[in-house]
């Protein structure tokens, strides 16, 4: 079978909304993809102002956010539709919407972006809310990326995805776990903007700044670490656990950034120690934004180097698109009314086929 769908893709460090027009085939249960179009859209001040303190609103208002996102994303969607001359060649659309609310602890999880809303303003078939069932059925509704890394890039050993927070699934007792990390995009963009820039480009601001001994290790002995998985970080839980300890310093940015992008590499690698693979060379396929940062890049390379792990990185396509990919083929997977989320990663009772479908 042949699907081509549209998959949205808002994520933590808000640095735009990935759209992607991908192709979906499954032959004998071997699922193959193709990432047909793409755009990322750059929020304005306003949209990432409002989704960054969407919590923060009375309930009225939350609602109002969540319409309001709903047709923002609808209108974005017949943008690209017209841009790249796909109409009648779009069988439904999968939106992850933005999480804006995140306890997995209360059985609770927010994501916005009405479906309703955008199937009305599209005329299109709608699959979003694709974390919900998960958390109720007792998981952490995160991460589920990794059922793509699972029929889609099982060839590599380690999948990492450096986005806002990052996340990374593993293969462990013939199975497989995937968890958040440490943060990384958001904070490495917290600090590149208190030097006036949206993001450290390549690193140069970090490579430029000295270790922080005290504050690496401050930073590495924070209790998330020591949890085992599954688990996973709220973007405000990703803040607290970092924001505090850098910002109450007096150290220049320069030298936090240099300090943070060693962190990131030390959680990484210690992922890949506590669950090494039993082959001389492995591989660590890395995506997301953070795979731009040579620098941070170069550290991590470093750091896994000694469990004999190589990094990977595909085409920027992919890099930049995988997660807008995979929650294509979530909402594919939803529409056979096939397991869409892993309990094996997050922790709920059974494995699940998350997703609500609004048909436009």
């Amino acid at each position: 079978m042949v699907y081509k769908v549209i998959g949205l893709m808002s994520g933590s460090s808000l640095d735009g909304l990935d759209i992607a027009h991908v192709l979906l085939e499954e032959v004998r249960g071997k699922w193959s993809y193709k990432i047909l179009h793409a755009d990322c859209l750059e929020y304005n001040d306003q949209w990432a102002h409002d989704l960054r303190h969407a919590s923060d609103l009375k309930v009225g208002e939350f609602l109002k956010l969540n319409t309001s996102y709903g047709r923002y994303l609808g209108a974005r969607i017949k943008e690209f539709i017209a841009r790249h001359e796909l109409s009648h060649q779009v069988n439904f659309i999968a939106s992850h919407g933005h999480t804006v609310f995140h306890e997995p602890e209360h059985n609770t999880t927010c994501q916005i972006g009405d479906g309703a809303t955008i199937a009305a303003v599209t005329g299109l078939p709608v699959i979003s809310d694709l974390r919900s069932m998960d958390v109720a059925l007792g998981g952490q509704g995160a991460p589920i990326v990794p059922i793509g890394d699972k029929l889609l890039f099982s060839e590599y050993d380690y999948l990492l995805n450096l986005g806002g927070i990052a996340n990374i699934t593993v293969p462990h007792n013939g199975s497989l776990l995937a968890f958040d990390v440490c943060p990384a995009n958001q904070v490495l963009n917290e600090l590149a903007e208190r030097e006036g820039k949206a993001m450290d480009e390549n690193g140069a601001m970090a490579l430029q700044g000295v270790l922080l001994p005290d504050i690496l290790d401050e930073l590495n002995s924070a209790g998330f670490y020591k949890m085992a998985p599954p688990k996973s970080l709220s973007n405000e839980a990703a803040k607290d656990l970092v924001f505090p300890k850098l910002f109450a310093s007096s150290h220049n940015n320069y030298d936090l950034l240099h300090t943070v992008t060693q962190h990131i590499a030390d959680q990484v690698a210690e992922v890949v120690r506590q669950f090494p693979i039993k082959k001389e060379n492995a591989t660590l396929y890395a995506t997301g934004g953070g795979t731009f940062n040579s620098y941070l890049m170069l550290q991590i390379g470093k750091a896994i180097a000694r469990y004999n792990v190589t990094i990977v990185v595909p085409d920027a396509r992919v890099v930049k698109y995988k997660e807008a990919l995979v929650m294509a083929l979530i909402g594919v997977l939803l529409w056979r009314e096939e397991e869409n989320v892993l309990c094996s990663v997050t922790g709920a009772s059974k494995d699940s086929v998350g997703g609500a479908i609004w048909l436009g």
